[in-house]
């Protein structure tokens, strides 16, 4: 297998996706990795973000437009239906005896992503 190769745009935007907590959107990583690389472009945020995807550095987590994050442990996410903001939900998958066991009668779990759909606290009100 061909191994791909470092470039410094593709460690500039992993490292902003570790070191933030939020889910941007491409075009906000491409915002933020822009001030501090001026000629990247967004199509190489793009081609960036599916090798790190591919490559499972990151998750991209789809909702009505796709949103990364760079928090690859075992967690889920919460999806709110009225605002697009997006939440971590650690607890519901440290509960799981599935994914605590990574073993079902159709085989071994090496990876995941539960999505969770419905309106926030904040919506809801």
């Amino acid at each position: 297998m061909k191994k791909e190769r470092t470039t410094s745009q593709k460690e500039a935007i992993l490292e902003y996706l570790k070191s933030v907590k939020n889910h941007p959107s491409a075009q906000a990583i491409y915002s933020v990795i822009k001030k501090k690389l001026p000629r990247i472009s967004l199509g190489t945020v793009y081609r960036n973000l599916k090798s790190l995807e591919k490559n499972h550095k990151i998750q991209e987590i789809k909702a009505q437009e796709s949103h990364y994050d760079g928090d690859n442990s075992c967690h889920a996410h919460f999806i709110c239906q009225k605002c697009n903001c997006i939440f971590d939900i650690f607890d519901l998958c440290k509960k799981c005896s599935v994914l605590n066991k990574r073993e079902t009668k159709a085989g071994k779990i090496t990876r995941f992503q539960i999505n969770l759909y419905g309106k926030c606290k904040k919506c809801a009100k």
